[in-house]
């Protein structure tokens, strides 16, 4: 599915599509809203996780807590709707813009990822920097969805 690299000019210019995954076999993705623009999330694809991807037209990540694919919404139902796929000038990043089936993109339980916000411009911050919370209402209610399941997140 994917041509192979062979020069700046092929990649940066031509038409084909030639990733550059990292040295664990991944590429970054940004995830937004199709249309609003909202970054709902920041994730990793490898080569699988892309072709299955592009194919089904519903959004599949590699986990790298877990260590396997993730077919995003496969658990939660909150499904990834691909609308369009984007990838960066050298092709080693990833842009999708998806609409939600159940509007949340996030195991937190809140429609984004990016739920808090970092202060800025404020001079000196305050050790550790106090966050802000941007959305203050879940979508869904992550333990009710997932039950017991260990959290994916590591400390």
């Amino acid at each position: 599915m994917f041509a192979q690299r062979i020069s700046v000019a092929q990649v940066e210019e031509g038409d084909e599509l030639a990733p550059r995954f990292d040295a664990d076999g991944l590429i970054p993705v940004v995830t937004t809203d199709a249309d609003t623009g909202e970054v709902l999330m920041h994730a990793y694809m490898n080569a699988q996780a892309l072709e299955q991807t592009i194919r089904q037209g519903e959004a599949f990540y590699w986990s790298r807590s877990r260590q396997c694919l993730w077919h995003k919404g496969a658990t939660s139902g909150l499904v990834q709707k691909v609308v369009e796929i984007r990838i960066d000038d050298d092709q080693d990043a990833v842009w999708l813009r998806v609409r939600v089936v159940g509007d949340a993109s996030c195991h937190v339980g809140y429609r984004s990822c990016f739920y808090r916000a970092v202060p800025v411009g404020e001079g000196e911050p305050a050790a550790p920097v106090k966050l802000t919370f941007r959305e203050t209402a879940k979508v869904f209610d992550p333990e009710a969805v997932y039950g017991d399941a260990p959290n994916p997140t590591r400390l």
